[in-house]
């Protein structure tokens, strides 16, 4: 059972700094999976009064609040119709709607969690997050980094023409992930990106054309196959995950090549 010795709802950014410096002490975004734990901490500090829960879109890109909830995702109509339902797609599958109208972006980026879909699918596009400190970096270099005392305070979304796919394999409809690949296109280069091996979503450092050929798409699993790790867990073996990545980014790559 999880428990903690104060509950402190902060009123401002500067006072859940200040109280998450100390190690007893745990942010509370969401809390969905922090209540399945078994912890006891100090200080739960509730981050729900600080106004990080909204959609805000500009001419160039989307920020998005580390509060706002999955289901917010997956029903926002600009968000999906500018990322061609990404974010209705990385979403729908998770739990049920009663957990993703509680769980938020920002615990799930921030957690960094190895079947995390919304990181693997952020990761294909142009995102940078926002932290209270250290300000704003690559998404890709934050997801990276050991985890900290910052607090993510939103993430922001190019709106730059990227085009991307996302494809799943699970055991059943709303289970974690066995695999996750999330790819996208821009000026007729892919970038590819692959989640729950069960390791964290790492982004592949190979070349792939959105014009590729059965051939080039066959190089380029290799690359990807000889730079990422796999592993075995209760819900596939390494061998089966090695070989869903291939599957499944043949599959993105014909969704974008399609258009």
């Amino acid at each position: 059972m999880f428990t903690a010795q104060q509950y402190v709802k902060a009123a401002t950014l500067e006072e859940a700094w200040q109280l998450n410096q100390k190690r007893s002490t745990t942010l509370l975004a969401g809390g969905c999976w922090l209540r399945l734990t078994r912890r006891r901490v100090g200080a739960l500090v509730d981050l729900s009064g600080l106004g990080l829960d909204t959609i805000e879109e500009t001419e160039g890109e989307f920020s998005l609040g580390a509060m706002v909830t999955l289901r917010q995702l997956e029903t926002n109509k600009a968000l999906n119709e500018v990322f061609g339902g990404l974010f209705k797609e990385m979403t729908r599958h998770i739990v049920g709607v009663q957990f993703r109208n509680c769980a938020t972006l920002g615990g799930s980026i921030a957690a960094r969690f190895g079947f995390s879909d919304l990181l693997c699918a952020l990761l294909a596009l142009d995102c940078e997050v926002e932290l209270f400190k250290a300000g704003r970096m690559p998404l890709e270099q934050y997801a990276k980094l050991p985890a900290d005392r910052d607090i993510l305070v939103r993430i922001h979304v190019k709106k730059n023409g990227r085009r991307p796919a996302y494809q799943t394999m699970r055991n059943a409809e709303t289970d974690l992930p066995v695999l996750a690949v999330a790819a996208s296109e821009k000026d007729g280069q892919v970038r590819v990106v692959v989640g729950a091996r069960p390791a964290r979503a790492e982004v592949v450092n190979a070349p792939l054309a959105l014009s590729a050929d059965k051939a080039a798409l066959e190089s380029f699993c290799e690359a990807m196959q000889s730079q990422l790790t796999f592993a075995g867990n209760m819900r596939g073996s390494e061998e089966y995950r090695r070989h869903l990545a291939n599957v499944l980014t043949g599959r993105c790559l014909a969704a974008l090549q399609e258009g």
